[in-house]
């Protein structure tokens, strides 16, 4: 790599509330990635009706991006967002990962729907910051303040490294994570061992079709797998599609990353749980970790 080129992730925002607002942020940005000597063509991942906007706006340079529905792109949890992501940089930039993308979340799904969909989007936004740090890719979060509403703008400003509030990934999360879980419920079910077809056996009897069943429970020996020696019971509740399951370690995890980094081919561990869950959440405490899985 030559000196001077840049190496490091580009992790940028910007906020708009008009349709001439988001084409001031994303002509510029675009033309930038156009521009960029050697750099595949920029990717717009954008609201359909903005990518029109976008085309309409480009003219001629219109073919010279790459345009994609932000409901192609983000179509499941935060850990999915990631693993896009990686796939894309992996097959389409250039050396060292270079490439701009324009990134619209959808805050008409999932993402935004409640506070604790509005959390799990934080910390992907903030954990994109170390995932992709080796990377000389360059992203710009468009936040439109029509759709996102201003708790959420104002959560997503300490999560990106262009703003005058950003805060570091790792406290970020640490934060994140500070929020006590709730309790299980009184009915919830005790299990010795997480065993796959024991788990399977009961997510199906609680409502979740076969299929969706086999992956609760693959998600679930994999996590115990990870997370062992495990300490104390294994505990189910919940109705289809939203099954739970909570984990206990006999060690701590001590790792914001934790399920977010593909890992080896034979041990997906909370990869595998974070890819067919969606929320897998993490508590360390003195004693050790707790891991809670909710399907759906």
């Amino acid at each position: 790599m030559t000196t001077g080129q840049r190496t490091a992730f580009d992790h940028r925002m910007a906020v708009f509330g008009t349709d001439d607002g988001f084409l001031a942020a994303a002509l510029p940005f675009l033309g930038e990635g156009l521009a960029a000597p050697g750099e595949p063509p920029p990717v717009a991942i954008a609201d359909p009706r903005n990518l029109d906007l976008l085309r309409d706006a480009l003219g001629a340079d219109a073919k010279d991006v790459t345009c994609i529905a932000h409901t192609d792109w983000y179509t499941g949890s935060a850990a999915n967002a990631v693993a896009q992501a990686a796939s894309y940089l992996t097959a389409h930039a250039g050396p060292g990962g270079r490439i701009h993308l324009l990134m619209e979340p959808v805050w008409s799904g999932r993402a935004g729907r409640s506070a604790r969909e509005t959390t799990e989007w934080i910390r992907y936004e903030a954990l994109a910051n170390l995932l992709f740090a080796p990377m000389a890719t360059t992203a710009l979060c468009a936040y439109d303040t029509r759709t996102a509403g201003p708790a959420v703008v104002a959560a997503a400003r300490r999560a990106h490294p262009d703003t005058d509030v950003y805060q570091d990934p790792v406290r970020l999360t640490a934060e994140l994570d500070a929020v006590p879980l709730p309790l299980p419920p009184d009915g919830a079910h005790p299990m010795a061992e997480p065993h796959a077809a024991a788990v399977r056996a009961w997510a199906e009897a609680r409502g979740l079709p076969a299929a969706d069943a086999e992956l609760f429970a693959t998600a679930v020996a994999e996590t115990a797998a990870a997370l062992a020696p495990l300490d104390g019971h294994t505990l189910l509740w919940g109705e289809a599609p939203a099954c739970v399951c909570e984990l206990r370690s006999a060690h701590r995890l001590d790792d914001p990353l934790a399920g977010f980094v593909p890992p080896p081919v034979d041990s997906p561990g909370l990869w595998y749980a974070r890819q067919v869950c969606a929320y897998v959440d993490v508590r360390d405490d003195t004693a050790g970790a707790t891991v809670r899985l909710q399907y759906a």
